[in-house]
């Protein structure tokens, strides 16, 4: 697409903002242009300005009309061809939704009061606290089912046909030859639907028994919320305060309280309520707001809690984020589905030519319904049965599967979707990766060490530490730090020593050690059942990257043993504590990419602010120096996540002043976040640069092949985290998403139409590079530009979004759907995952650390992310290529018979009489040619093996070769030609009695179904031989009891086996022939690996 647009030179950039500003500012003739960021108000004015707008058009106030403009969706005119065409689907469709609607009337989403201990003062009802993953209930259930078979033309078609055999006067047969193939069919359907169902309702069963029952008394406690948005940071969440101070938890219980909690909504990184209790005077009134809160599908990581229950069922935050379950359907059963209503056209047609050279004499309105009943097996009610039982086929492969073990296969009816995928949505966190931090490099300028060396990091902060502990153990008192002290060039130990000191104090983390085995489990005597030693405590923290590190000091000499709101201690390797006052903390935010924190050393009293952050961050920050950039760079390129640490000393003075400014602006009302930032800033400048640090975030086993794997078949793959934007484009270059050599676009952040508008036009001049956008900027482009931004990501090789909420990637995915018309597939493992994998044509669950709600709502459940390769690349193309022959096989079955019905037809004067009755119709169609049909499922044309080590083999697939108009008229006319052949054998070979070219005639067709899945069979299985002779002895054993419609004493003579083994060879030898000739001449692209 941007080949085709004209792109104009740049001028110098200051030129440009200057020339961009007096456009956007500059009051014009009569009026007055918007600033840049009002142009989301006036968006009939944007609406005037193409999308792609060169630089040049910007600053000369010109369009440049040459561009691509921005597309618009046209309204279609709904006329008569609309409607037959599929507008009467539609309609139906539409018809039905508002019914249900209907029904099912959504309730009306309001703020709700919620009185402790008291459930009888609550007024309205709410949700009972269950989720369900069921398609439908007791009472849907038959209905459901029925209008999703008979929605489809060919089950619909059959259904017609069947009762139009309760006319007499279209009889043709026997009821039990249109029924009982429709009824098997249903039947087959029903008890397929129901067992999914009832295993949907046992995973539901075994989710909703799962109840919390902790307790606290702290104040605070640590949750995840992997499964309600991907992040498996562990996050503080507090108490209500008034609570904390009851004297027993049973007095939760007596006092008069309620929680005031605002309406149901999808954002979960919000909430507003308030706690008031009113047995006290005053009344207690206390602001509850997301650190108050503990959403459902989260998990309390340490400490106890209770609490009370705000929302439920369908409510809750992680279901309002869910999409509802739905029948997916696989893009083969819709092109099979166009396919049989080619097929009825050409009955129609059939009937209409045959009623035609009859003459319409008498009623022809009857003989052309009857000549349409008699040419209705043109489309063979079997190829439902087929299909279904070869999709059962393949679960059961998939399963039975060796190379990854664990599959499970929850959707039956899309095994073949795995084989057609245009497109890969993976999650990161535990898809990607295992989400467990390894420090790997610590560089202090002058010297780097890594994963070989860390044994000389201890012997340094061993020798630091002693040296500092003699100094302090002599006569000289503690002094407070000078902040003019002379520089003197430091040993290599004591620069190791401030590294690993400031990286175990500048964090969030906090230690925690579990109650011990036996204890009483009562909360007031928690702390006496805690056991303080080292094996028994574990690290909580918002981010894996600190624990990490702090894990990392504590094997290198430094522990952390307890931190409160106030004080931290460390260990040194000598067994002496360190206690360090925490005076402030600055968190970490996405904005400002570091945090901080400024501690006082107890035994010193010195104080330090100590900040670590990205190094875009920090080396504006830090003093001069000439290292910085390229080692992070070194680092970043090995998959390395950075962070700069760095410190600054404070005089009592320094910390008194900066103290009070920080306390007067956080008091502010307008503009708080601003003037608190002012403050910080202050303190951050020439900071004394410390160390880099370098920590991987561990691959899934085997990610980068598999993803390379998937590249090469074609598939494009992007990555939807809830993970920040530095963390998410380091996974994507260590697992090798993004390649070494491919450029990366980062999409900046945006919040209004114009910079939008700037930004894309931005993306548009990259080529061949990878995008990372936030899940914000996301959502404003898609506001104004979703064609535009969802044309330019398509071309990207990979695209990351991060920030993504649940909704966010849901959304993601239908759009793709919708604008590419490409099958897509997602694949996660936490609860946050499930919109997303119900969203995908076909969704993938893995079975990981965030829990098992991707893995029970997905339509393929995984253990490992390395399975997906086998499961696409061998399972899927293997699955769609046996259907795709399976169901044309099944067409030319019923086109080879109809071919004979009309040949017969015409030859006896065009009269509608059946050619066969009974039960050689239904026997064809079964027990005679059934199992042998049926063994294509088990066909493959190359090994396994072959498949995953040329997984080009896979992007023919997508191409939709292997059933197409053209591959479909090929088998139309190998029916016509052995049809004709076959029938026309038994008229002029036959002798006497008409009896005897119905034996003729249907002992040939047999034997030419069995030759030409024989002929189509690529490599043989041994059941496929049990089939051939299974079917072929049947109807050798049933001609004994056939009387009826052979001559037991004419199929027993020789002249009888001469005439049927020279019309077989007739229509079969020459297909045969063909067949060779092609693999020599034009041999498929496969033939050369079998070889």
């Amino acid at each position: 697409m941007a080949d085709r647009i004209p792109l104009y030179p740049v001028r110098s950039a200051a030129a440009a903002n200057r020339k961009r500003a007096a456009y956007y500012s500059a009051a014009g003739p009569g009026a007055e242009r918007p600033s840049r960021y009002q142009l989301e108000d006036e968006s009939a004015h944007m609406d005037e300005m193409p999308l792609m707008m060169s630089e040049e058009g910007f600053e000369n106030d010109e369009s440049d009309y040459h561009s691509l403009p921005r597309a618009r969706i046209t309204q279609r005119t709904h006329g008569l061809g609309w409607f037959v065409c599929g507008g009467w689907k539609f309609l139906c469709t539409r018809c039905c939704d508002w019914l249900i609607n209907v029904c099912q009337r959504k309730r009306e989403l309001r703020a709700r009061t919620v009185w402790l201990g008291h459930p009888e003062k609550c007024e309205e009802k709410h949700p009972r606290n269950s989720i369900k993953n069921q398609k439908y209930n007791v009472f849907t259930f038959i209905p459901g089912v029925l209008y999703e078979q008979f929605k489809f033309f060919l089950n619909l078609y059959f259904l017609v046909v069947s009762c139009s055999q309760f006319v007499p006067a279209l009889k043709i047969g026997y009821l039990y030859t249109y029924w009982a193939p429709l009824g098997f069919v249903l039947a087959v359907t029903i008890t397929r639907e129901a067992i999914d169902e009832f295993r949907r309702f046992q995973r539901d069963k075994e989710v909703n028994s799962q109840l919390y029952s902790k307790l606290t008394v702290r104040g605070s406690c640590f949750i995840r919320t992997d499964q309600l948005d991907g992040e498996t940071d562990w996050k503080l969440k507090v108490a209500v305060s008034c609570t904390q101070r009851l004297p027993a938890l049973g007095d939760l219980f007596s006092i008069n309280a309620y929680v005031h909690a605002q309406k149901p909504l999808l954002d979960i990184h919000s909430f507003e309520g308030t706690f008031t209790r009113e047995d006290s005077d005053p009344p207690i009134h206390e602001s509850l707001s997301i650190e108050n809160t503990l959403w459902a599908s989260t998990i309390v990581a340490s400490g106890t809690v209770i609490g009370v229950v705000i929302y439920t069922g369908k409510e809750t935050r992680s279901v309002m984020n869910t999409s509802n379950p739905k029948n997916k359907v696989g893009l083969l059963d819709l092109e099979l589905n166009q396919l049989t209503k080619a097929l009825f056209l050409a009955l129609v047609a059939l009937s209409v030519v045959m009623v035609t050279l009859q003459g319409f004499v008498g009623p022809w309105y009857r003989s052309l319904f009857r000549f349409l009943l008699l040419f209705s097996y043109i489309i063979p009610i079997s190829l439902r049965v087929n299909l279904d039982m070869g999709k059962a086929a393949y679960g059961w492969l998939i399963m039975a599967d060796g190379s990854i073990p664990g599959t499970v296969v929850r959707t039956s009816t899309i095994p073949e979707e795995l084989g057609r995928l245009v497109y890969l949505l993976t999650d990161k966190t535990g898809t990607l990766t295992q989400n467990e931090m390894v420090f790997k490099r610590l560089h202090l300028g002058t010297v780097s060490y890594g994963m070989d060396t860390m044994d000389e990091i201890q012997s340094h902060v061993r020798d630091s530490c002693s040296q500092l502990h003699s100094q302090a153990t002599s006569s000289t008192p503690p002094r407070k730090a000078q902040s003019s002290a002379p520089k003197v060039r430091k040993s290599v130990s004591s620069r190791v020593h401030e590294a690993v000191k400031a990286i175990a104090l500048c964090h969030n983390v906090t230690p925690v050690y579990e109650p011990r085995a036996g204890g009483t489990g009562d909360a007031e005597h928690a702390e006496v059942d805690q056991d303080f030693s080292d094996e028994n405590r574990t690290y909580q923290a918002a981010s894996p990257d600190e624990v990490a590190l702090v894990q990392w000091t504590e094997r290198v000499g430094l522990t952390l043993v307890n931190r409160d709101l106030t004080s931290m201690q460390l260990r040194t390797p000598s067994g002496q504590i360190l206690t360090y006052s925490i005076l402030q903390t600055f968190p970490f935010t996405s904005e400002g990419k570091r945090m901080g924190v400024i501690v006082r050393d107890e035994s010193t009293a010195e104080i330090t602010f100590y900040m670590k952050g990205a190094d875009v961050a920090m080396s504006t920050i830090v003093q001069y120096n000439d290292w910085l950039e390229e080692e992070c760079g070194n680092m970043a390129r090995e998959g390395l996540r950075t962070l700069v640490v760095a410190k600054r000393t404070l005089t009592e003075e320094q910390y008194q002043d900066f103290e009070s400014r920080h306390a007067q602006a956080r008091l502010s009302v307008h503009d708080r976040a601003l003037k608190v930032a002012a403050v910080l800033e202050s303190l951050e400048r020439d900071m004394q640069l410390l160390c880099v640090t370098g920590v991987e975030d561990r691959l899934q086993e085997h990610v980068r092949p598999t993803l390379e794997t998937l590249r090469n078949a074609g598939i494009k793959i992007w990555m939807l985290t809830g993970d920040k934007l530095e963390t998410a484009t380091c996974i994507a270059k260590s697992s090798h998403l993004v390649s070494r050599t491919q450029d990366i676009h980062v999409f900046r952040p945006v919040t209004s139409r114009g910079e939008a508008h700037l930004e894309l036009n931005a993306f548009r001049r990259k080529h061949d590079c990878a995008l990372v956008i936030s899940g914000d900027s996301l959502e404003v482009c898609l506001r104004y530009y979703e064609h535009e931004l969802v044309e330019l990501a398509c071309q990207c090789p990979a695209v990351v979004c991060c920030r993504c909420s649940p909704t966010q990637k849901a959304r993601i995915v239908k759009l793709l759907r919708q604008h590419t018309r490409r099958r897509t597939c997602a694949i996660g493992d936490g609860g946050n995952d499930v919109s997303m994998i119900q969203a995908a044509d076909c969704g993938i669950g893995i079975e990981g650390k965030e829990g098992k709600a991707a893995s029970l709502a997905a339509d393929f459940s995984i253990r490992r992310f390395e399975h997906v390769g086998r499961l696409l690349v061998v399972h899927g193309r293997s699955s769609y290529k046996r259907s795709a022959a399976l169901g044309q096989f099944v067409m030319h079955r019923g086109l080879v018979i109809s071919t004979m019905q009309a040949v017969f037809s015409s030859v006896f004067y065009f009269a509608s009489v059946p050619l066969y009755q009974g039960f050689l119709m239904v026997g064809y169609a079964t027990v005679y040619t059934m199992f042998p049909v049926f063994s294509l499922v088990l066909d493959q044309d190359v090994k396994p093996e072959m498949a995953m080590l040329y997984p080009e083999l896979y992007k023919d697939l997508t191409k939709g070769r292997c059933l197409s108009f053209k591959t479909f008229l090929i088998w139309v006319l190998i029916s016509i030609y052995q049809g004709g052949i076959l029938m026309y054998g038994a008229l002029v070979l036959f002798e006497s009695e008409f009896v005897h070219v119905v034996g003729i005639s249907f002992t040939a067709l047999v034997l030419t179904e069995l030759l030409m899945v024989a002929l189509t069979i690529r490599t043989w299985h041994w059941l496929m031989v049990v089939a051939e002779f299974l079917s072929l002895g049947c109807y050798v054993a049933s001609l004994a009891f056939l009387n009826e419609y052979f001559d037991v004493a004419f199929i027993t003579t020789m002249t009888f086996l001469w005439k049927v083994s020279a019309i077989t060879v007739v229509s079969c030898l020459p297909l045969y022939i063909l067949k060779y000739l092609k693999r020599k001449l034009s041999p498929p692209s496969y033939s050369k690996l079998t070889s």
